[in-house]
C-alpha cells in the first residue's frame, strides 16, 4: 500500500490497475487506432489512460473520486487529447461528449459494470467497440448460452447487440489492492440495434426477474402483460406456455416481442 501514490477507497471498492505488461492486451484486444475516441470509465491512477492518450485521438476519462484528481492531472500533465470528467458514470450524460465516443475501453468497477455496459448498448449509440475488464463472473455472464446458470438478461442483451471478438483471463496481481476474486477482459464489437429494442430490453428484464418461475408469471408479475398473453405468445412462436426464460435464445425474445406485439 505504501507504493500507491494514493491511498484506495475501501467503500468505493477501489482496486487500482498497477501492472503495466497487461496494457498490451488491452490495446490488441481493444483494436486501437489513431483515429479513436475512447471512453473509460474509473481511470484510477491513469495508468490505462495515459496508455490510451498516448495512441488515440482523444479519451473522455470518468472518475467518481474527485481525491484522485490531483495525480491524475499530474500523471497526464501535457495530454491536451485527455478530458478528465468527475460524477457518477451512472448519473453523467455520456451521449452528450463531444468529440463522441466510438469505443469503451476500461477497468470497470465491479460495483457498476454491467449497468454501465447494459446502459451503453443504446444509451451510447455512438460506441462500436469495447474492450472491458469485468470480474470474471460478470466476463461469463455476458456471452453465455441458453439453458446455462451464467445465463441471464445481460447474456440476452449483449448478444442482441454485440459479437464478442476476444477474451483474456487476468489474474489478481495486475491490481492494488488484490482483489479477492479473478477478473476477465472481455471484448465484443456492435452488430445493430433490433428495431423495437427498448420494448424487447423490457421484456427480456422482466422475463428474468423471477427466474423460478416460468416466463409467463415473471413478465406477469412484472406487470408488463398477463400471463395468458405470454402464454400464447410463447406458443406462438413455437415453445411451450411452461417455458422459462433461460430457455430462450435471444433471438426468440425479438420473435416473442413481435408476437406481443
Amino acid at each position: 500500500m505504501t507504493r500507491l501514490p494514493v491511498a484506495p477507497n475501501r467503500e468505493l471498492g477501489q482496486h487500482f490497475l498497477v501492472d503495466e505488461n497487461i496494457l498490451g492486451v488491452i490495446g490488441k484486444l481493444s483494436e486501437l487506432r489513431s483515429d479513436d475516441v475512447v471512453l473509460e470509465i474509473g481511470p484510477g491512477l491513469g495508468v490505462l489512460t495515459q496508455y490510451l492518450a498516448d495512441r488515440v485521438s482523444h479519451v473522455h476519462a470518468v472518475e467518481l473520486d474527485r481525491t484522485l484528481e490531483a495525480h491524475l492531472l499530474e500523471r497526464l500533465d501535457g495530454r491536451v487529447n485527455v478530458d478528465l470528467v468527475f460524477g457518477d458514470a451512472l448519473a453523467v450524460d455520456l451521449s452528450a461528449l463531444d468529440p463522441p465516443p466510438d469505443k469503451l475501453v476500461a477497468n470497470l468497477p465491479y460495483s457498476i459494470a454491467t449497468p454501465v455496459v447494459v446502459e451503453s448498448l443504446d444509451g451510447i449509440p455512438t460506441i462500436a467497440h469495447w474492450c472491458v475488464m469485468v470480474q470474471r463472473e460478470v466476463a461469463d455472464r455476458f456471452f453465455a448460452r441458453p439453458s446455462t446458470k451464467a445465463y441471464g438478461a445481460v447474456s440476452v442483451l449483449l448478444q442482441l447487440v454485440t459479437d464478442r471478438t476476444g477474451f483474456h483471463a487476468v489474474p489478481p496481481t495486475v491490481f492494488k489492492p488484490r482483489p479477492n476474486v479473478e477478473s476477465a477482459l472481455v471484448a465484443f464489437r456492435r452488430t445493430g440495434l433490433p428495431v423495437g429494442y427498448p420494448r424487447i430490453r423490457e421484456l427480456v428484464v422482466a422475463a428474468f426477474a423471477h427466474r423460478r418461475k416460468t416466463l409467463p408469471n415473471s413478465v406477469a408479475l412484472a406487470g408488463l402483460v398477463s400471463t395468458a398473453e405470454a402464454a400464447e405468445a410463447l406458443v406462438a412462436i413455437g415453445r411451450a406456455p411452461a417455458t422459462r426464460a433461460e430457455a430462450l435464445a435471444p433471438p426468440d425474445f425479438i420473435a416473442l416481442a413481435e408476437a406481443l406485439d
